[in-house]
């Protein structure tokens, strides 16, 4: 024997490592300090929290009356533990504060779990998608393999006490490649360096349970050997030119750094067949027996939608789920029913005479990303509608109803749903209807956990009223701003491009905000400017406006005007956006770049008579807007030939 690697947990928790090692015989496995994470949960919790590794909120016990105390005190629903050896079992989920009482009794005082139960931990419920990764470590180094999702409970539907584990699968889309390398970053790499600064650097294979909360990932549990069942849906992922001998012996050695460890693309899955009465008492010493399956040739081909990757079920769930959201934005000439083959709105009872329709298409770009890569889904709907309803607006139409459409390549409902939400949010702020959509399931197309979302608007607008009014827009009319509420859905792509240039993760904390991760305040939803607006387009106040959109100022403005006339903008009449700062001072863009690009702090202009300055104002700060005068109309004469002149931009928009 010149090589061992132990295989079950309870050797190394023995301390068997150091057997061999004494007789010169390298191990691949941790040494009996390092093997308390696995054999004492109380300890990898202490160590967890000495070494700001997230994970939840926790206490442990000795103590029933203690114990019972703290449970019926805490504000969150408990997880009970025990703290030794328990082969995958040892861990109790009650639904209720009662049930979690008698749990303790159960473990401390009926000793269900042996003396794996003489120490208890109460830890806070995670709720969110759990999943598991095995990790080789040499004590400095730590290559994660990739991240597998096992079932617990005995029965389907996640119900029934835990088990070792019924199945496993692996590789598991919920864990996107920016959430692996934030478990790398703050799970993984800690827990090494920790292990070694105390004392027992770990050597071998680290099983991490994590859950996937919306705070981010926390560490269930750690064991210290390969993981059953993960272990046969992991390996197999090895690619051909990696030798596991090799990686094995190099951690040993203290070389991990030295060998390749490759992966393969395609997918591995294993299912565990238990005796009766699995995980409580069992009969052993079953045979287990295998018999040869005769093939039904009336079904052996057959195939359903659902094979293919297309779920009609979850399509039927999602139309349950966002019915009520949907039913939020009826409005006077739609009922806000969903499900048919169409939405109708009655023009005649919305109050229009000779109305003309305008209708708009769009979506929200790149920001989608974002949205996907934080996991925040509840205000990109915002986004896709006011790209929409500010395009009517602008022609001076009030909008009636909203279609979205929404494509994925598997559909996660609750991921839908929460888009839904805020597509129904920007309707009632838009106050429009939503009377339908698409929900597009298409296998292949997308990757997993990749969605697209776009929307189509309808307005109406009385025959009089349709802006801009092109006879009446001249030489020396006013443009008043309207404040943004940040980059809006345009000039994502560069915004990512910066954000990966200045090192920083979405999640830390927003340098502009502190009060907000990166993330959140990038998605910052788009501001919708309908409401505050129709009351100064009906009064025929305004002449034009233009939605700052994609191509800025320099862009934009022009597609309101006479061709014979251009713009002067004042770039110091409005304060420049901190958001704005940070874009242009981190990716070094220059002043004429964020002009064309960014709405840089100004979402929508108007353009109005000078004699009607003061009371456009008036009307829009009466609607809660902040209104800056900006600029002027000249002639293309008058602007060298330019169509947008812009002033004070290298004074005014510093860093």
């Amino acid at each position: 024997i010149n090589f061992v690697v132990p295989g079950p947990e309870q050797p190394l928790v023995e301390g068997v490592t150091a057997i061999f090692q004494k007789i010169g015989i390298p191990v691949f496995g941790p040494s009996l300090k390092a093997a308390r994470m696995e054999g004492s949960k109380t300890f990898s919790k202490d160590f967890m929290k000495r070494h700001n590794i997230p994970t939840a909120a926790y206490e442990n016990f000795t103590d029933v009356a203690a114990a019972k105390e703290f449970i019926r005190k805490a504000d969150f629903n408990v997880v009970l533990k025990a703290s030794g050896l328990a082969a995958g079992k040892g861990v109790l989920i009650p639904a209720t504060k009662e049930e979690a009482c008698e749990g303790v009794n159960q473990i401390l005082v009926d000793k269900v779990f042996g003396a794996a139960g003489d120490e208890l931990v109460v830890e806070e419920f995670l709720d969110g998608q759990e999943l598991s990764i095995l990790a080789f470590s040499d004590g400095y180094t730590v290559v994660p393999l990739p991240p597998a999702q096992d079932h617990k409970r005995i029965f389907d539907n996640d119900q029934g006490p835990n088990t070792g584990g019924m199945g496993c699968y692996c590789p598991t889309p919920v864990a996107t490649p920016e959430i692996l390398a934030d478990i790398k970053r703050t799970i993984l790499q800690p827990t090494i360096n920790g292990m070694r600064r105390d004392g027992f650097p770990f050597v071998g294979i680290l099983f991490t349970g994590i859950m996937l909360t919306s705070s981010g990932p926390k560490v269930l549990e750690y064991n210290v050997r390969f993981g059953d069942p993960e272990t046969e849906v992991v390996l197999p992922l090895l690619s051909d030119d990696t030798d596991l001998a090799e990686i094995m012996v190099a951690c040993a050695e203290g070389r991990l750094d030295s060998v390749r460890v490759g992966i393969k693309p395609g997918f591995a899955a294993t299912v565990v067949v238990a005796s009766g009465g699995y995980p409580g008492n069992y009969p052993t010493g079953k045979e287990i027996t295998l018999q040869q399956t005769e093939e039904d040739s009336s079904s052996a081909n057959q195939m359903t939608y659902a094979q293919a990757g297309v779920s009609i079920d979850a399509g039927n769930l999602l139309v349950q789920r966002i019915r009520p959201l949907v039913m939020s934005t009826r409005r006077v000439g739609a009922d806000g029913e969903i499900g048919g083959f169409g939405g109708l709105f009655d023009l005649k009872a919305a109050g229009f005479q000779d109305p003309i329709l305008v209708s708009a298409t769009d979506g929200v770009g790149t920001k989608l990303k974002l949205a996907q890569l934080t996991g925040i889904h509840d205000t990109i709907g915002i986004d896709v509608v006011a790209m929409n309803v500010n395009d009517l607006i602008v022609q001076g139409a009030e909008s009636l109803f909203f279609l979205d459409y929404y494509a994925c390549g598997k559909l996660e409902v609750e991921v839908a749903k929460d888009v839904v939400k805020g597509v129904a949010d920007g309707c009632l702020m838009a106050g429009c209807a939503l009377v339908g959509g698409e929900t597009s399931e298409m296998p292949g197309l997308y990757a997993p956990g990749d969605y697209d979302l776009a929307g189509f608007a309808v307005g109406a607008v009385e025959r009089n009223k349709i802006i801009p009014r092109m006879d009446l827009i001249k030489s020396g009319d006013v443009l008043l701003g309207l404040t943004s509420s940040g980059a809006h859905s345009n000039g994502y792509s560069l915004i990512r491009k910066i954000v990966e240039r200045s090192n920083q993760e979405l999640h830390s904390p927003c340098p502009w905000d502190t009060t907000k991760t990166l993330g959140q305040s990038l998605l910052t939803p788009t501001r919708i400017y309908v409401k505050q607006l129709l009351p100064v387009v009906g009064k025929g106040l305004i002449k034009a406006m233009a939605h700052i959109t994609g191509g800025g100022f320099i862009d934009n403005i022009p597609r309101v005007l006479p061709k014979e006339l251009g713009v002067e903008v004042d770039a110091s009449a409005w304060p420049f956006p901190d958001v704005f700062k940070w874009i242009m001072a981190t990716g070094n863009v220059p002043h004429r770049e964020m002009a064309r690009t960014f709405n840089c702090g100004i979402g929508m202009v108007l353009v109005v008579n000078p004699e009607d300055v003061e009371e456009v104002t008036r009307l829009c700060r009466v609607e809660g807007e902040v209104v800056y005068q900006i600029g002027v109309l000249k002639t293309k004469v008058e602007n060298n030939g330019e169509e947008v002149v812009m002033h004070n931009m290298e004074t005014s928009w510093v860093v």
